[in-house]
């Protein structure tokens, strides 16, 4: 499973793209799902929970944050054409309301998995970087001649 992982490519998405990457598919599996489903919303909500993943793992480090944000703007996009509202706009807009509400489970289920991945990537990145400046020490990067520490900005007297 990891090695088939590891596979898969790995890019890293700003905030912005990474809400774009995520409604812009989740609107695409919309419009296919209202076409060859009649807007299925079990297809619909398991479907968005592989795209709330893959947001929350190629989002850049810095912009973490935005993953939970995201992915249910994604949805509400993405269950448009699956809403089936009639009447105009009033009757869309109340059809999608709807549809948010009775399909509030897949999109809370979607968000918890991108918060959780989100925060264990966050975790993990912090751990990096606390262990990172022990290692530099530890190999004596930063020291002066004689093993003593430089400073900065100052030239050791011989």
């Amino acid at each position: 499973m990891v090695v088939a992982l590891r596979r898969l490519p790995s890019p890293r998405l700003t905030g912005l793209g990474s809400g774009l990457f995520a409604s812009a598919v989740m609107l695409t599996l919309g419009l296919l799902d209202a076409l060859l489903l009649d807007g299925s919303p079990v297809v619909y909500g398991l479907l968005f929970l592989p795209v709330s993943a893959l947001t929350a793992l190629w989002v850049r480090a810095a912009d973490l944050v935005v993953a939970p944000i995201a992915v249910p703007i994604a949805f509400a996009v993405g269950v448009i054409p699956i809403a089936g509202g009639s009447g105009g706009f009033g009757g869309q807009a109340m059809a999608v309301v709807t549809a948010l509400a009775v399909h509030a489970g897949w999109l809370y289920g979607g968000t918890l998995v991108a918060g959780v991945i989100a925060s264990v990537r966050k975790v993990r990145d912090m751990g990096r970087r606390h262990h990172r400046p022990a290692a530099r020490t530890a190999a004596g990067v930063g020291e002066g001649p004689g093993g003593r520490p430089r400073t900065a900005g100052r030239r050791p007297v011989a």
